[in-house]
């Protein structure tokens, strides 16, 4: 496909998310619920079907050489598809915010004024790597109303392309316009420019991938960007902590799935219970094949554990977004140094802290400075699903709009509504 070619399939694709978009916006609640319930039959029925499509997608993996963790993210699998399934039928269960109208409140004039929540209108997702992003992406775009263009990852192209399928099925069969989810079908990389530069059809762009793809989406995009960069995330042990749920969390946080950005990537340990709990989560860690790269200090802790994987951190550690079974190790005087070395080396994505200390507690809710922050929890939790949100676009950076994982409400605006009875400004 040669360029003009692609500007035209794409400008046709923004016209059609535009035209469904109005649609969307008025559809009522039992309709939308219903297109979300019958996707997530859908999802269970032609689970063995997917697999095919997607076993396609692996084999190409392997055979270019994906790292492990790279290739997990790309698996469809039964628990895969029935988490998908689940987040369609949590939405549909949900309160729909589209017209809910909030702090209606009387003005001196005699006039109301409140907002109402409405659509944001279309917009374009571009995603890397894991297929059921085009589920997650496509449930939340029909619960909020909106239309969406999604380009997913060459990797993914035939898993994006079955499960692109069932969602127009879904929508058809529920009498709601089948280009109210559109996914790109070509993998050439002129589509993201092209996506990235058409604010006439796209009100937001999501993207959804490594540091390079967004940075170069912030850089060029003309229409506004919702971030989700990486996930340095962060555990940091206090003194006083329960020492078995220390290490229980810490482990979980790092060794539950490596390829996840709510992985935890840093260890932060404070010196007085260094001695007791380092040895102990080194020796979970060597045991799973996890390298650890440590401060001097953490290094002399760790020493004696029976076949550890330990290297001196560098600088650039701290900064590291591993994505795989590698985790950096540091001894920290307390919450406060803790703090600080969250906020400096962080993505500001998530970051726990695991103490018996309420002040402690408290403080790090207060100072650090992430899009989530957890007290005596693996980092692991955030999540669209597990936070309750039924699914998630994506976990946001940004401050501004949408921050952490974005649900429904990230994928709204909020217009301000006017009620009179004849008032006239003087």
């Amino acid at each position: 496909m040669n360029a003009p070619s692609i500007a035209e399939t794409m400008q046709t694709l923004g016209l059609q998310a535009k035209t469904a978009s109005a649609l969307m916006a008025k559809a009522p609640t039992a309709v939308k619920n219903a297109a979300l319930r019958k996707l997530a039959a859908l999802l269970r029925d032609q689970a063995p079907a997917l697999q095919v499509d997607n076993a396609r997608d692996l084999e190409r993996a392997v055979a270019a050489g994906l790292p492990e963790p790279m290739v997990d993210r790309l698996k469809l699998t039964p628990k895969v598809l029935e988490t998908c399934a689940q987040g369609c039928e949590q939405l549909a269960a949900m309160p729909d915010v589209i017209g809910e109208i909030i702090g209606m409140k009387q003005q001196p004039s005699g006039i109301r004024v409140g907002q109402m929540r409405v659509p944001i209108g279309v917009f374009g997702m571009i995603f890397e790597s894991r297929p059921n992003v085009t589920i997650e992406a496509a449930s939340l775009s029909i619960k909020s109303g909106n239309a969406c263009v999604l380009r997913g990852g060459s990797e993914a192209i035939e898993s994006n392309k079955a499960l692109a399928r069932l969602v127009q099925q879904a929508l058809v069969e529920s009498g709601l316009p089948a280009d109210a989810v559109q996914l790109v079908q070509t993998t050439d990389r002129e589509a993201v420019g092209q996506l990235i530069a058409m604010p006439q059809y796209v009100d937001v762009i999501i993207p959804r991938g490594g540091k390079g793809l967004i940075e170069r989406i912030s850089r060029d995009a003309k229409v506004p960007v919702i971030k989700h960069l990486d996930g340095n995330c962060h555990t940091y042990v206090d003194d006083p902590c329960d020492l078995d749920m220390a290490v229980k969390v810490a482990d979980n946080a790092k060794t539950n799935k490596y390829s996840p950005c709510n992985a935890s990537e840093g260890l932060l340990v404070a010196r007085g219970v260094a001695a007791q709990f380092l040895p102990r989560i080194g020796a979970i860690y060597a045991a799973k094949g996890v390298e650890m790269r440590g401060c001097p200090e953490a290094l002399a802790l760790l020493a004696a554990v029976p076949q550890a994987n330990l290297k001196p951190a560098v600088e650039q550690d701290w900064y590291e977004e591993y994505l795989a079974p590698v985790i950096s190790v540091k001894v920290v005087s307390g919450v406060d140094e803790a703090i600080a070395h969250i906020n400096h080396y962080s993505s500001h994505h998530t970051d726990a802290i695991l103490t018996r200390d309420h002040m402690h507690a408290q403080q790090f809710l207060r100072e650090v400075d992430s899009a989530s922050v957890m007290v005596n929890a693996s980092t692991r939790f955030a999540d669209g699903f597990e936070f309750g949100l039924g699914a998630e676009i994506g976990i946001s950076t940004d401050k501004f709009h949408a921050r952490g994982p974005v649900g429904i409400e990230g994928l709204t605006s909020l217009k301000y509504v006017v009620l009179g009875d004849g008032e006239v400004r003087g």
